[in-house]
């Protein structure tokens, strides 16, 4: 029986592999932990746990109290699960139709979905603000329309992307399936809804995941189309506390905390949908 030989390889792989994690994790645990102490001792004792008469949990109750966190909460959790609903939905009726049918102009169509990624948000966001101003969502005291006219630009946003990765993994899917319930009596909706679908479960979870992370932490189309308070989605919210109480740390940190570790706690639930998805629309594409 050979003898395996001993490779300082791998251990110093997962050793990087842990300073890299530590240096990515720590200043998120430090935000957290000057959260619960006041801006006086942050100063001081940043670096202290906060424990005995350091602990304070005055922050927090300035945060929600003052500056309505909920509020903003409900509104990005609006615009978000809107932008991923509809992205799933219609990249995923787009990228079947490029995949599965052949008609003029097909290949021009997969030409400028490909083009589309190339031009971000900021190149387009005056002709849209101008569009949607024309059609009435814009400026408006109705928290409806406000919040629609922040999510159109960032459902057009994430299509492009979301097509790209959806018709990598429909490639993958053996058309026999589809002639089977072809045969059945099925539609083409009927197949795309109960066939594709399913099958395509972890390539629809990736593009949701992404689209709604991308919408959540989205400043910059919030910041043009979320223009009351009670309007202001969480990322647009945070930018105001930054504003007028830049130098009150402790109401930061604990603004951070309250924005940034529900949305870190999403993404580790669900990390293993993100790379299932991107994984397996690379291999069978």
């Amino acid at each position: 029986m050979k003898k395996k030989k001993f490779s300082l390889g791998m251990p110093l792989v997962y050793l990087l592999l842990i300073v890299w994690a530590l240096t990515t994790i720590y200043p998120l645990i430090w935000v957290v932990m000057n959260s619960f102490k006041d801006k006086k001792q942050i100063v001081s004792n940043s670096f202290a746990l906060p424990f005995g008469g350091l602990f304070t949990l005055d922050n927090y109750e300035k945060a929600i109290n003052k500056f309505s966190i909920f509020t903003a909460y409900r509104n990005s959790l609006i615009i978000s699960c809107t932008v991923a609903a509809v992205v799933i939905l219609f990249a995923g009726l787009a990228s079947y139709a490029l995949v599965r049918y052949k008609f003029r102009g097909s290949n021009l169509m997969n030409s400028l979905v490909i083009a589309a990624m190339m031009f971000p948000v900021f190149a387009t966001i005056i002709p849209v603000f101008r569009m949607e101003s024309s059609w009435g969502i814009v400026n408006t005291n109705n928290l409806w329309l406000a919040l629609l006219s922040c999510a159109l630009p960032q459902i057009a946003g994430n299509l492009a992307f979301a097509i790209v990765v959806l018709s990598g993994y429909i490639k993958g899917l053996p058309v026999e399936l589809e002639e089977a319930a072809y045969m059945e009596g099925c539609n083409a909706y009927q197949i795309f809804f109960k066939v594709i679908m399913p099958l395509t479960k972890p390539s629809f979870a990736t593009v949701g995941i992404f689209s709604f992370l991308w919408s959540y932490n989205d400043l910059f189309t919030q910041t043009f189309f979320l223009r009351f308070p009670n309007h202001w989605a969480i990322t647009r919210l945070l930018r105001e506390i930054s504003g007028k109480q830049g130098t009150d740390y402790g109401l930061m940190a604990a603004a951070v905390s309250l924005i940034v570790v529900p949305l870190i706690v999403v993404y580790v639930c669900l990390q293993k949908y993100i790379i299932k998805g991107m994984t397996a629309g690379a291999i069978k594409g």
